[in-house]
């Protein structure tokens, strides 16, 4: 009845459209086949050729950006992450990923399960999870909508990540009415591994057998590759059968068994039944090990009756892995199976005919070549336009807007912006501590996690200003890029690589690729000068809802090493040491915060950015560190320096101190744009006096432009925070501020 079912429905020109096919494609997808498709293969071509499988409309562009490095072990889109080498026999593999669809239907379960879904790339290429990160974009915080999306991401976030033991240890957190309707969740993780556990999912050796192992497939997550894959609508609420539902005590049992079976060496290639579930792992592990594949959907296991090939091959089910083993060592491999009480069934075998084939009960229900299906997919060169709406944003002058008004009263409020301010609320629901390897806590410009056993330290940040990429695109992905740099050479650690996830709205909107294009080549630009080659990443088209498209969102997550010396935090330290700005402050407010802040505008020409500067300032970072002669090190971001300083006095709970500063204003540079201008390549430092010397003489080797600027006066609540007495506030007042914002309008 089954396979009745799923032979016999009429391939219409409406069912191809429902399927997301154009009828070019299906056109190609009858030569390739020779024949029609049937439905199942309709489906399985629908999944694979969708957006989000195949990058079908971003390939060409991705190709622009540096791949290649000494320290690359496996490059972009090469397999399920990249991998970099670290020294001493270890690497890491890490990568970030999307899940905006789901999480803007279903917050938890959607949160939920891009945590688990990255933690399972990461593992199936023989490394152990040791961190989890995030980078989270809403719409304004007064919203009750809002509110429901941050309060269902943050906690399916804290409890997968909690259930299954690996520590949440930062990210972002950015508020702006653009994504209103479409939140951005984009999950984050990091993996360590000896250089030699290091395994592909590749389907090799004829005769193989192929296991399926973790929990049974249901109808949860059907279509959901296609689903992420259009722009979301009032309609979209029926479709949550596409939102996963994720299990992560069953996660736990998969990781352990996972990279215990690894270490055996009788697994040939192994890969997550993520994305397209079945369907994405049979046919590229194929594809990649130049072999065919034949599967009996019947010997999958199943939690729901009377799944038909379609739904099988379909389901995005979470917790479960394709195994490609070595013949002769299945035995054992079971074994380890029932140790950890999982599910593996033996499901099909590696075959030599370069097919995806699939059968019920033995008769064929698909049969398609899979390197095609995986490989093929067909690319478009889409129109690119510049949005109209530049015209007016690059003429906008700051100074139209008007007096700000007393500036301790600005402080406050950008200190209580939900963007500026402190996420405690949630970084409070994560365990940020479990395998007690965390040295940064959330919050800081990087976080941190030691490598066991060694001398070596990891720092991870997650970073894009989004506002700036809505002003200029180019500009705006150059900066993020920096920004990620400049946060990890700020804890004293070296850029290593990049993973990116490329978040933007409609790409047959001519506007949003011209967008999308440009950031692509700033990112390029900025990877080339500062030598840190994008090791794999995601890309996230239609992200828009009625209201509107995303901004441009290409989040960074870049990861840097600590070898041999100690990390740097960001908050000032001791009474008496010196404060130093390094870097130049510009008349820089356009897409500032203050803007935004103050005025309610987000306009004007975002601040620019010098590479070489940068690159300059990262290596003098890195060399002080070594060194260690730093107390502290801030990057000034969002908010400008005002808003580094104030941070740099309460960024460490219960060790506020007070700061007294006095400093330049440049030449043509308003108090405005000196206090809370967004100026590049800046960073607040602070001294032991007795390391001062030795601090200005390296810095003045460097050529980089400095100005001691104050020092750091009291210890605790009771201290004043001044600058050029125009600014002067108790730490007291900022903190209280700064820490209850965000909790502030969510328990409103």
């Amino acid at each position: 009845m089954a396979q009745q079912q799923t032979m016999d429905i009429e391939i219409t020109p409406e069912i191809i459209a429902k399927h997301g096919v154009t009828p070019d494609e299906y056109e190609r997808i009858k030569k390739i086949l020779g024949r029609e498709p049937n439905i199942t293969e309709l489906g399985i071509f629908s999944v694979m050729w969708s957006e989000h499988c195949s990058y079908k409309n971003s390939k060409n562009a991705l190709k622009l950006l540096p791949k290649d490095g000494s320290k690359i072990l496996v490059k972009a889109g090469e397999e399920n992450a990249g991998v970099v080498d670290i020294g001493d026999g270890y690497v890491i593999a890490f990568k970030v990923e999307s899940h905006n669809h789901p999480s803007a239907i279903e917050p938890f379960q959607g949160a939920a399960t891009g945590v688990g879904g990255i933690l399972r790339d990461i593992f199936t290429m023989g490394a152990r999870p040791i961190v989890s990160m995030n980078s989270l974009r809403f719409g304004k915080l007064d919203s009750p909508v809002t509110k429901r999306l941050v309060s269902g991401v943050v906690a399916g976030i804290g409890f997968y990540g909690n259930c299954i033991g690996v520590p949440t240890i930062g990210g972002e957190v950015y508020f702006d009415e653009s994504y209103e309707g479409n939140p951005l969740v984009n999950a984050f993780a990091l993996g360590l591994a000896k250089k030699e556990d290091i395994v592909k999912a590749r389907a090799e050796g004829v005769g193989n057998p192929v296991f399926y192992l973790g929990s049974a497939t249901g109808r949860d997550g059907m279509g959901g590759a296609s689903f992420a894959s259009k722009d979301l609508s009032e309609e979209s609420e029926k479709d949550r059968p596409a939102v996963q539902v994720g299990d992560p005590f069953m996660e736990k049992l998969l990781l352990e068994a996972v990279l215990e079976l690894l270490k055996t060496g009788c697994v040939v290639g192994i890969q997550d039944m993520g994305a397209a579930g079945l369907t994405c792992s049979t046919c590229e592990t194929a594809s990649r090990g130049s072999t065919g594949i034949e599967i009996d959907v019947t010997k999958v296991p199943q939690r729901e009756t009377g799944m038909i090939p379609y739904e099988i091959m379909l389901s995005e089910s979470q917790e479960r892995m394709l195994v490609i083993l070595k013949k002769g060592r299945e035995n054992e491999a079971k074994k380890i199976f029932e140790k950890w009480d999982l599910h593996a069934e033996e499901i099909g075998m590696v075959t030599d005919d370069s097919l995806m084939r699939v059968k019920e009960n033995g008769k064929t229900v698909a049969e398609i070549p899979a390197k095609p299906l995986a490989d093929d997919a067909p690319v478009y060169i889409r129109e690119e336009k510049e949005p109209e709406y530049l015209q007016k944003t690059r003429t906008f002058d700051p100074k139209s807007c008007g007096d700000a008004g007393d500036l301790n009263a600005v402080l406050l409020r950008l200190l209580d912006s939900p963007t500026i301010a402190n996420k405690q609320w949630i970084y409070h629901q994560y365990d940020h501590m479990v395998r007690t390897n965390t040295v940064a806590l959330p919050g800081s410009d990087a976080s941190v996690i030691r490598v066991k056993d060694t001398q070596k330290y990891l720092a991870m940040s997650l970073d894009c200003n989004s506002t700036y990429c809505y002003l200029d695109p180019y500009e705006g992905a150059k900066i993020a890029v920096a920004e990620s740099a400049r946060n990890v050479a700020c804890s004293g650690a070296e850029p290593l690589s990049i993973t990116n996830c490329l978040n933007f709205g409609n790409p047959m909107n001519p506007e949003i690729f011209w967008q999308f294009k440009k950031c692509i080549e700033g990112m390029r630009d900025a990877c080339l000068a500062l030598e840190t080659p994008v090791s794999g990443g995601n890309v996230s088209f239609y992200n828009q809802s009625p209201k509107g498209s995303v901004d441009p969102t290409p989040t960074i997550g870049m990861v840097g090493l600590i070898d041999g010396w100690k990390p740097v935090t960001s908050y000032f330290k001791k009474e008496g040491d010196v404060v130093i700005l390094l870097g130049k402050t510009k008349e820089e407010l356009g897409g500032s915060e203050f803007l935004k802040t103050i005025f309610g505008v987000k306009s004007g020409v975002p601040p620019r950015l010098d590479l070489q500067e940068e690159k300059k300032l990262i290596g003098l970072l890195v060399s002080l560190a070594k060194k260690g002669l730093l107390q502290s090190a801030h990057d000034c971001s969002e908010g400008g320096l005002a808003v580094a300083l104030a941070e740099s006095c309460m960024l460490e709970k219960g060790k506020e101190t007070g700061a007294n500063i006095h400093i330049q204003t440049p030449s043509g540079v308003s108090v405005e744009a000196l206090f809370f201008g967004e100026s590049q390549s800046r960073v607040v430092i602070s001294v032991s006096p007795k390391n001062l010397n030795a601090v200005q003489d390296m810095i003045k080797s460097s050529g980089y432009p400095f100005e001691v600027i104050g020092k750091v006066e009291g210890q605790g609540e009771s201290s004043i925070f001044r600058i050029n007495d125009i600014i002067q506030a108790p730490i007291r007042v900022l903190k209280y501020t700064w820490r209850n914002a965000v909790g502030r309008r969510m328990e409103a």
